[in-house]
């Protein structure tokens, strides 16, 4: 069976517009409160529904061959959007300590232009590490985002859910320093 070959790359343009409205949505979610628990768990459905087309468009783009430089480089900025949006919105409802949203969000928007930066020239996919970082932080954003402390209890839900946003900060730092390590090994090897 054929796709269409702007299939996967339609699949990452399409993050950018739902997560600007799960950011709307959560934040009409707010905290919990017994009016405003129906729009959260859309919200959370939302985000989980989008970051899950990340996986789509990659696949479909290994298994067709139609991997492009334009979904290399539009693949990871759409899914810094949805994740931002995310720990941005956690940190404005007070879930979530600011000092760990911008400490993602540096190392994110600061590869994010980096990318930008060295596009004329070369594009910069995402390496294995980055995206295993995607998708821990998808996962626990998700785990946040979703009020399933209704389902499992409070307790239990914030535990786990505080394990999974600090292995998502660690991966956010360590795949943030092999980064700039891989791209400075490989500018030494053009200077060579």
């Amino acid at each position: 069976m054929a796709i269409p070959r702007q299939l996967p790359n339609a699949i990452t343009i399409a993050r950018i517009p739902l997560a600007v409205v799960f950011f709307v949505l959560l934040l009409l979610g707010g905290t919990y409160g017994l009016d405003d628990l129906v729009i959260r768990w859309v919200a959370g459905a939302l985000f989980v529904v989008a970051i899950s087309t990340d996986w789509v468009d990659g696949y479909l783009a290994r298994k067709y061959d139609i991997v492009s430089d334009f979904g290399k480089l539009w693949d990871p900025i759409a899914d810094k959007l949805l994740t931002g949006a995310g720990f941005v919105g956690l940190a404005i409802l007070a879930e979530w300590p600011w000092w760990i949203v911008i400490v993602i969000l540096v190392r994110e928007w600061g590869i994010t232009i980096h990318r930008f930066i060295v596009a004329g020239s070369h594009i910069v996919a995402a390496a294995w590490l980055g995206k295993l970082k995607t998708a821990v932080q998808g996962v626990a954003l998700g785990w946040w985002l979703l009020p399933l402390h209704q389902l499992i209890g409070m307790d239990w839900w914030i535990g786990v859910g505080i394990v999974l946003m600090y292995v998502a900060l660690v991966l956010t730092i360590v795949s943030g320093i092999d980064y700039v390590l891989s791209q400075v090994r490989g500018a030494r090897e053009n200077r060579s």
